[in-house]
């Protein structure tokens, strides 16, 4: 590779990191265009090249030498690298495997292996419907693997929480009190999601919400945010991996397909996921307290 032109470099900032771009980090102060024979078994210790895969909220995902993927930023929290840790130990899902993390306070980061193949959000309108519902049918047969992951010793007692037995941040659970506090029971959950509906200024179904919502004994493992763009394929349209456990922990055994059937959701996605799933709920209650908490 050419010697790098120092007027080509631009400063490692926030502002110039594009989604998508890829770039050449130097001391970690300067950015210089990558060409596309770079080969960084070549480079010195002071030199990476770094892929933007995702970029919002103060978080930024990135893929470092080809080799591992970086998450970080203000919201990475120790719970989403506890959850990979728990589907990769106890299933055969195709998850990230957790290689090293650091935490301060709100921030954090997470390095962790690649997954191979393609985002399913940037195929699944190429697809013809027979394979969109191979995909979904392969979607739910590891959902059930993961709500088969026990209940860590050390969370005895709860019933809704983060993988680490941290209180949730889901917009319908979140405490309003300080300290936060998760769940111990499915009334817990079913009275804390009316608090929140009231508190935000629920009013039309003040007087039925807590007999609309759906009840539920059995708490599960749970990823939370199902969605095309947290899912890989491959070429022959397998799924290859399951992405972004930020929301996963445990909840109540409706939850994964509530959060699935979310109003204003990928639509197509959404219905053949409906109809390949093995159960069903009624969600009036749910899609009610979402009018409000979204």
């Amino acid at each position: 590779m050419s010697k790098l032109d120092e007027s080509d470099g631009i400063p490692y900032a926030w502002q110039n990191l594009n989604p998508g771009q890829r770039y050449i980090k130097v001391d970690n102060k300067m950015l210089f265009p990558c060409p596309p024979d770079v080969n960084v078994l070549e480079f010195p210790p002071n030199k990476e090249v770094i892929t933007i895969l995702a970029k919002q909220m103060a978080r930024l995902v990135l893929e470092i030498d080809f080799s591992i993927v970086s998450k970080s930023g203000h919201g990475v929290r120790h719970s989403e690298a506890e959850a990979m840790k728990l589907v990769f130990g106890h299933t055969s899902v195709p998850v990230p495997e957790v290689i090293v993390t650091s935490f301060d306070g709100e921030k954090g980061n997470i390095h962790m292996t690649i997954i191979p193949g393609t985002c399913l959000e940037v195929k699944w309108d190429m697809l013809d419907i027979q394979s969109k519902e191979s995909i979904c049918l392969q979607l739910w047969d590891l959902i059930s693997k993961w709500r088969e992951i026990p209940l860590p010793s050390n969370l005895t007692g709860l019933y809704q929480c983060a993988a680490d037995g941290s209180p949730s941040r889901d917009p319908l659970l979140e405490d309003l009190q300080s300290p936060k506090r998760p769940l111990t029971s499915d009334s817990e959950l079913r009275g804390r999601i009316y608090e929140r509906y009231l508190y935000f200024g629920g009013l039309r179904y003040k007087h039925t919400l807590p007999d609309m919502l759906p009840r539920s004994d059995r708490s599960v493992f749970t990823h939370g945010d199902i969605a095309p763009r947290n899912i890989m394929i491959n070429d022959e349209n397998q799924i290859t991996g399951i992405l972004d456990w930020e929301y996963a922990g445990w909840y109540p055994d409706y939850w994964e397909y509530a959060q699935i059937m979310r109003p204003a959701f990928h639509g197509d996605f959404q219905d053949l996921m409906n109809k390949t799933a093995p159960q069903t709920w009624d969600l009036s209650g749910i899609n009610a307290s979402r009018k409000v908490l979204f």
